[in-house]
This record gives structure tokens, sequence and C-alpha cells, in this order.
């Protein structure tokens, strides 16, 4: 059995539990794309709550690759400062800093969810393997030879960014119906080209940023790729696919396989408690690649037993950490494991503070003040 709160080594990398920080949108940048004090508060503070990996939200590779104009983004040197400025604070609390790179596609150039999600009155041309729009969006623009090859090098060179800022392990975003997963589904890419077509064409492009990022990265950082395992409609991208996939990139060198599911089309999700785990368990059985397991995980004995039953290696959180930063503390409480955690000097007492307490009444030596 793998215990939560066991290390996981990745290539140099270890991280100290078999917890994760999930990527999260937060639509909080102006049109620059540079991280903001909202990033530093938000990542910083689940860093201490205990987590051992902290992923960055989507970063844009480039401006036309963000979802809104308050995206995240990393395709410049101007970006560099603020991202160094994250990838410490994360750092500093003993979690491994990750980021998430990313280009939209034909789902770019929309609104952050609370101001109208999909509308686009100061957006842009968005991108697309085939001039086939999402619902309720503009349509994309094909992109061309030219178009495509430009996005490979863009995934280089922001990946070279990142190594510079201090990130420690890249994942790259090939699911949730953005680009690169767009031009793995054969629902948005209907292309006749070698870029479409067979498994072969539509995975190539996943294939070739794979190759341009693992040779743009140092052989100790680790690189992930996010999949969705399923479009959960019949006769899109499927589980069987991206097992197949998954079993390519893993030789290419990819280390770690974050295992999420649907966005290309709206789907009828069959949502519940840890829905996506068994195409997490697809993957991890079908490879032998170190697995992240993803969606509606939310409680401690939950998490611990997709590990026993061997369905994952790593438990990615998203709500459930906004909604409780330290979530990685109770979960040891909870689990008899606290002596597994090491909670920052300046917290100990909140979270030690009982035990302590019958300690020190025993005798009769009180607990300094606050």
């Amino acid at each position: 059995m793998t215990d939560l709160f066991e290390p996981l080594a990745l290539r140099g990398v270890t991280l100290r539990n078999r917890i994760g920080v999930a990527p999260m949108c937060q639509y909080s940048c102006a049109p620059d794309g540079l991280p903001t004090e909202w990033h530093l508060a938000h990542l910083h503070s689940r860093a201490i709550g205990g987590a051992g990996l902290v992923i960055t939200e989507a970063t844009a590779v480039a401006p036309e690759g963000r979802i809104t104009p308050a995206d995240l983004g990393l395709w410049s040197d101007g970006h560099l400062p603020g991202h160094a400025r994250l990838a410490r604070a994360i750092a500093s609390t003993g979690a491994v800093p990750a980021i998430q790179l990313a280009h939209a596609g034909r789902k770019a150039s929309s609104a952050a969810p609370w101001i109208g999600g999909m509308a686009r009155e100061h957006g842009w041309q968005a991108l697309g393997p085939s001039a086939l729009a999402m619902p309720g969006m503009d349509t994309p623009r094909a992109m061309t030879e030219a178009d495509i090859h430009r996005v490979i090098e863009d995934f280089a060179a922001t990946a070279r960014r990142a190594i510079a800022a201090g990130y420690r392990l890249i994942e790259i975003h090939a699911a949730h119906g953005y680009l690169l997963h767009s031009f793995l589904s054969p629902l948005s890419n209907q292309r006749n080209d070698g870029w479409g077509g067979d498994f072969a064409g539509r995975t190539r492009l996943l294939r070739e940023v794979v190759s341009v990022v693992r040779a743009a990265i140092p052989d100790e950082v680790p690189l992930a790729v996010r999949f969705s395992h399923t479009d959960w409609i019949e006769g899109g991208w499927s589980t069987e696919e991206t097992v197949a996939l998954a079993r390519e990139l893993k030789a290419a060198g990819v280390d770690l396989a974050d295992v999420s599911s649907g966005g290309v089309l709206p789907a009828e999700i069959p949502m519940g408690p840890g829905y996506q785990v068994p195409g997490a368990a697809a993957v991890r059985a079908g490879t032998g690649i170190v697995t992240a397991a993803v969606g509606l995980i939310t409680e401690p004995q939950q998490a611990q037993a997709i590990l026993d039953e061997g369905k994952a290696d790593l438990i990615l959180l998203a709500r459930e950490l906004l909604r409780d930063p330290y979530w990685p503390v109770r979960a040891a409480a909870t689990l008899g494991r606290m002596e597994a955690m090491q909670m920052p000097p300046q917290y100990d007492r909140a979270w030690n503070s009982r035990n302590k307490t019958r300690i020190d009444l025993a005798v009769a030596e009180p607990l300094p003040p606050l």
C-alpha cells in the first residue's frame, strides 16, 4: 500500500507527500498576463497548507492562447520576475513549484465565468485544428502549417522561461477541449493533412510539443501531461486512445499522467465522487506511468483508498483546496499521520496545541501566550 504522506520521487524532484494542488484558473490578471498579489496569496497559502505539489493555473504560451484576457501568461521574458516570485514562495514552504503550460485554442478569447463566460466583446481570433466552433462561441480559424509550428516553438520557449523562473515540474495541458486536446479528438479535428485523420495524425501535435519541451528542460525536471481520458461522447477521444498515447509519451520522456476528462464539447458526464478515477486507473494499469487522479476527491479516506487500490500514485485536489487550504493537515489528523506533517513553525501552535496542552498540563507548564 502507498501512504498518502509517503514521498514521491520523479526524476530529480521529490514531493513530500502524495497531495497536489491542481491547476485552477483564477482570471485575475490584467491583460498583460503578469502574476498579481492574488496569485501569490492563492498559491502560497495552499503551499503552507501542506501540499507536496503546487501547480499554477493554465499559463498561456502566447497571448492568443489565453482563455480570457485575465489569464496568466509566460510568453515573454517580462513575465519572469513575477513567476520567479511565485516559484520562490511555493518552494519556501517545502512544496514543489510547478506550472501548467497551455494554449486555449478554439476556447480562447472568452470572458471570465462571472462576467459572461463565452462573451467575446474584447476578444481576438481563436485558433483551432478545424473551423469548428464550440457551441455558443465564435468559429475559430483553422490553423495553418505555420501556425502549428509557431505553437510548438511557443511551448518550448515558455518551458525554458519556466525553468528560469524556478519551477521544478512542467505540465503540458492537453485536456478540457483546449488546443492540444482539440487536435486529439475527432469531434474537433477534421483535418485531412498530417495533423489530423488517424490516431497518428491527431496525436502528432501533442507528441511534437512533448518532444520539444522535454528537450528544453533539464533532465532532472519531471514532465507531466494532463489528459482528458474521454470526451464522454460516442465517436470522441477515448480512454483506450489515452492509454495508447500515454504509453508513447512515457517512452518520449513524460513522467506523470494527470488524468481528467471532458471539455471538447458539452456532454452528459456521470459526475460523482471520484468519477474520473477509473480513467487514471486505466492509464496506470495500461502504461505503468506514474499517474495522478483528480475530480471530486474530497475526503482523506477516499484519497487514501485510491492509493491503496493502486488506481493512482498522486491525488490532485482543486475545489476542495479552495474551500480548505489546510486539507492536507486535516487529512493527516484524520488518518493518524500528523507526524508526517511539517507545518511552518509560525503555525505549529495551531495544529499541535491540543497535544501540547495535555503534555504541558501534566508538568504544570502552560503554553506561552499567543
